[in-house]
Order: structure tokens, then sequence, then C-alpha cells
């Protein structure tokens, strides 16, 4: 899980912002119930670590915005207004197979400190901000990479397109110009990043009006941009392969700058066909519950008055209760929703992407209940476990490929089209099982072979020794 570390100072300063008080010794037992563990809470600082699955704690910012409302329930769900910049980001040339989304904010007005010292910790909790996001929901810049600008140094409107290896320009904290093949080969972000430029003839680029250097994504910014102590006006691109991902990037960032009092403002963005997407939107969404699947899960019946508020907690709205009056009649799912039960309806914010199946809004009702509160409940059919058969196979398989110097790897059974059959030119055993929401372009199909998967492990880890002697047992 990733460990973050909050200052209490810059936390104090977000809350007297947002009229809210910060005592952090009530962190050490708030923190824990919100599901964040706290290693250290000292005078300075308090260490906790963040489950994977809610990159919105990742910064002192939006970490504020859920104290406030886990302590406070609350109600707005999208509190951040949104209005039109007038700026504009235009899509030209084949990005499609280079890096073919890009999304845009600005933010104005930021209250970045009143001293030098705050001013400096407001960067550098900005800088970690973006790269827990690159890690986590960016997957190591692979899915979306973020870029923050000082607004002031850039004439709008932008550009977006792609340039040759031997384009030049001044990269962020460089002294030299360099060229991109430059750039990837000698620089230190871009030898880290480099793979993700592999393959390619021409590599993307964002532009202002006057052809300055917004950035060269996912590798570095151009120096042009850099935020600066007197930096209070921000523009940020997002861009990447997933939509999800860059959308919920764009959504944080923007957050994380309007808990400081900036005004986030809308970017146009024309794709070359013409069509225009504004960003960021940060409408609620949408989500219908069966009373009959929080009963079923907690254990317990609730009120909807109950429900409301714990979901308040977590941030949300329960919007409507109501009993079901046309729709299906027989529940295939737990989830499904059916004539003559109740049902909620739940406002959330847009940025909560862990939030993809009603049990999740399960989930936040019970942190926000307390798991402390959830009923006792002894499990009515006592079993005495045994090994299954396969179990003692397996086993035997397992000492025998260790007796003979192969380690055993444990790799995901989801996979995509491009792994299993494109890239090995097998065919399709059977149909394959395709995920109907999958939140990455990795992870689309179920696996039918584990060949990729090792071959995809060798090929990470080509600056080991050889030889790697590696082998899984799993299903397909």
């Amino acid at each position: 899980m990733p460990t973050i570390t909050l200052s209490h100072s810059m936390m104090r300063r977000i809350q007297e912002i947002n009229g809210a008080i910060h005592n952090k010794n009530d962190l050490s037992d708030l923190l824990p119930k919100m599901g964040c563990p706290v290693e250290l809470n000292d005078d300075d600082d308090i260490e906790i670590e963040v489950f994977p699955d809610r990159p919105d704690l990742l910064s002192h910012e939006t970490m504020a915005k859920a104290v406030r409302s886990f302590q406070d329930g609350d109600t707005e769900v999208s509190p951040v207004e949104v209005s039109d910049s007038g700026v504009r980001i235009t899509v030209e040339g084949d990005l499609e197979g280079v890096r073919p989304i890009i999304m845009g904010a600005i933010v104005r007005g930021v209250n970045t400190g009143n001293s030098a010292s705050e001013r400096d910790s407001f960067i550098q909790s900005l800088m970690d901000h973006q790269e827990k996001l690159h890690m986590t929901l960016g997957r190591k810049r692979s899915l979306a990479s973020i870029g923050v600008h000082d607004l002031s140094k850039l004439k709008h409107p932008f550009r977006y397109e792609t340039v040759s290896s031997d384009f030049s320009f001044q990269p962020l904290a460089s002294e030299d110009v360099m060229s991109v093949s430059e750039i990837l080969d000698s620089h230190p972000k871009g030898i880290e990043y480099s793979k993700l430029m592999d393959g390619l003839d021409a590599y993307p680029i964002i532009l202002d009006s006057n052809n300055e250097v917004i950035s060269l994504p996912p590798i570095i910014n151009g120096n042009h941009t850099t935020v600066s102590e007197d930096t209070n006006d921000f523009f940020i691109d997002v861009t990447g392969f997933d939509e999800i991902a860059c959308e919920t990037c764009l959504l944080l960032v923007s957050l994380s700058l309007s808990e400081l009092g900036g005004v986030v403002e809308s970017v146009e963005v024309q794709d070359k066909d013409g069509s225009v997407k504004v960003t960021p939107n940060f409408g609620a969404k949408t989500y219908r519950v069966p009373n009959r699947l929080i009963e079923k899960i907690l254990g317990m019946e609730l009120s909807d008055s109950e429900i409301g508020g714990a979901i308040q907690r977590m941030g949300g709205i329960l919007l409507e209760s109501r009993t079901i009056t046309h729709g299906s009649e027989r529940a295939e799912r737990w989830s499904d929703c059916v004539v003559g039960e109740r049902e909620h309806v739940f406002s959330m914010p847009r940025w909560r992407s862990d939030i993809m199946h009603p049990v999740d809004i399960v989930e936040d009702i019970a942190i926000g209940i307390g798991y402390e509160n959830l009923p006792d409940i002894l499990s009515s059919v006592h079993i005495d476990a045994s090994p299954l058969k396969s179990s003692n196979l397996h086993r035997r398989i397992r000492m025998s490929m260790r007796s003979v110097g192969l380690q055993e790897i444990q790799s995901l059974t989801l996979s995509n089209e491009g792994d299993q059959f494109k890239k090995t030119r097998w065919p399709i055993i059977s149909e394959a099982t395709v995920i109907s929401n999958p939140i990455t372009v990795d992870h689309t199909v179920l696996r039918q072979y584990i060949f990729p998967s090792l071959m995809n492990l060798l090929a990470s880890n080509r600056h080991h020794e050889l030889p790697q002697r590696v082998y899984e047992l799993g299903e397909v």
C-alpha cells in the first residue's frame, strides 16, 4: 500500500481556508476508521497507509476534504464550480497509436502560502501528489501522466501534435537545449520512462501559441512552464491511454488546488475530427442499490436516515429511497433491483473511480457506520476444513519445480487480447471471456494462456542477469 506523510501545519492551513479546524490528535482515531492505518503521528507529521483503491486520499488537500466529510457529514458531493476559461487545446496529427487521450484544466488564484517556507511546502506536496498518482492510477505513467504548469508563462490556444526525434527544446530543470532522442537517451527522466516510447517514430508534444514547449508527455515538461513560489495560476494537462485514469487524475489535481481557494476553469479539447470535449467534468455519478443487498452484506436493518448519514460521511448523498414499481420482477444477481423491493439512489463524487459496483457503495456505508458497530454474527453452518485433492497435486508440482531451480510467479488472471492472441499468434481456444466494464486497457479478458504472462515478466526483467528460470501454476 502507498505510504504518505502529511504535514500537520499544511493540513491545518487547508482546513482553515475551508472553515474547519485541524486536530492532529483526532486523526489517530479517525483515519483508521476511514481505512487508513496510522504508522506515525508526531508533532510535525502524520504517516499513514492508503489502500491502492483510494487514490483520492493521496494528497494533503484531498485527505483534508475526506476528513471534513467523515467528521461533519459534508453534504456537498460536487462543491467544485467550473467556469469557462476560453482556453482550447487543438489535437493535430495522428496520435491514435502514440498517446491518444488529452485533457486539461485551469485553476486560478491558488493560495500557495503566506511565506517562502509555506510556498515551498506546497510545491513539494504538489510534486509528491503527482508522482503518487503516476504510480497508482497512471501505472507508472503508462496509462496516464500529469503535467502542472505556470499559466502566466503560456499563451493559448494550445496544440497537441507529434514531432520527430530531432525536435529540440529545453526540458525542465535543464540548462541545455536537447533533442527528443537526447532526452530519451541521457536525461534521467528520459532514461526512466523511455520504454513507454519504444517503437514510436513520432512523439507527442504540447505547444502554446508561441511554439513554446509545454510538455513532452509522459516524459518531462518544458523548462519554460516551471512552477515557482510566485505561481498562483495553473494549467494542468493529462495525457494517456485510459479514459477513466486520465479523468480521475485531472479531477484530483484540480480538486487539490481548489481546496486551497483556487477557481477551476474548463478547457476545450478539439479533436482532429472536429469534435469538442470540455474538461474537467465534476458532475457527480448516480448509483442504484437495492436495500436487500445492504441488509444481506451488513447483516442488519438500517433506516433511510442511517444510510443517508453513513454515505454523507463518505462524501456522498442519498438522493432517494423508493419502492420499485416497474422493471424486472426477478433478481438475477444480488445487485439487481426488482419490482416490489426498496432501492436507494446515491450520488457520489466523480473522482471516486474506485466505485464500480453497488457493493462498493455498501462498503462505504459500512465504513460510514463504523465496522465496530456492525453486528457479530456466527456462522450457522460448522464445517471441518480438509485439503482439496487438487491442493496435494499442486503442492507436489511446486516441490518438483523448486527442486530443479525454478521460481514460481503469480500473475493476474486478467489479461488483454493483444498479449493473449496477437503477440503470440495463438488461436482463441474457445470464446474469450471479455470484461464488460474494464478499468484499464491491460485487463479486458480472462486469460486463456499463461505463457504471455511469463513473457511479460521476462520483458520487464531484461536488465537482470540470465538465466531467469520461472514458472507459473495458475488458472486459465
